[in-house]
């Protein structure tokens, strides 16, 4: 199984003024001093301004990749530094845009979190970000990161390894679903789920029904 690192556990800095219908928004993560705690809706230390579209069971952490930052970074021209996309987790040596969905990751000694899905850009993060057609090129690039739900609580802290303890069968990966099911996918993650092996929710669900509209 993969295996690698926590380079930074990132809560909000400061509620940020947007345009949204809120008003605020929590994307401003930092990198905080560990250990924090993680419990079902995420880290103690952290909110989320909009609770109808963001956070919740099934969205509590999310995760980004620093090599998949590094690739951002020489796109951009400037640093993507841990929290910068809004992340609550930067990881180091973890695929996580490639994590298949339902896989089952320990970070440090007791906490276990579950991929469930990919992050969709929205027009918050476009203003976040000020860079043109933000959303259209985070798509494009397909390096989504991973939602995860918490299975197991406990404290999470910067250097913790990261260890792959399960990985269903049906081969379909965030990134996948991030950029469109097939039929063969969709039915793929359908079967997993009447194993017992994963619980589908969230745009996994939407992207399977896509999928299997269009044949």
């Amino acid at each position: 199984m993969t295996s690698g690192s926590l380079l930074a556990v990132c809560s909000v800095h400061a509620l940020k003024p947007d345009e949204s219908i809120v008003g605020v928004t929590a994307i401003d993560k930092r990198s905080v001093e560990g250990p924090v705690l993680v419990h079902q809706l995420g880290l103690r230390t952290d909110v989320q301004a909009d609770r109808k579209h963001h956070g919740g069971e099934l969205k509590a952490l999310y995760a980004y990749a620093e090599e998949d930052a590094a690739q951002w970074a020489a796109e951009l021209g400037r640093e993507v530094p841990a929290g910068l996309f809004g992340e609550n987790l930067r990881t180091q040596g973890l695929p996580v845009s490639q994590a298949l969905v339902g896989e089952r990751w320990r970070i440090g000694s007791k906490v276990t979190a579950e991929v469930t899905m990919p992050r969709i850009p929205c027009a918050t993060f476009e203003r976040h970000m000020a860079e043109p057609g933000w959303a259209k090129r985070f798509l494009r690039k397909g390096l989504p990161g991973a939602y995860c739900k918490v299975v197991q609580a406990g404290e999470i802290a910067p250097g913790d390894s990261i260890d792959v303890v399960f990985r269903p069968g049906h081969g379909v990966s965030v990134a996948d679903v991030f950029g469109g099911l097939d039929k063969a996918q969709a039915q793929a993650l359908l079967d997993s789920e009447a194993a017992g092996e994963i619980s589908i929710g969230g745009n996994v669900n939407k992207a399977i029904k896509l999928a299997l509209r269009r044949g």
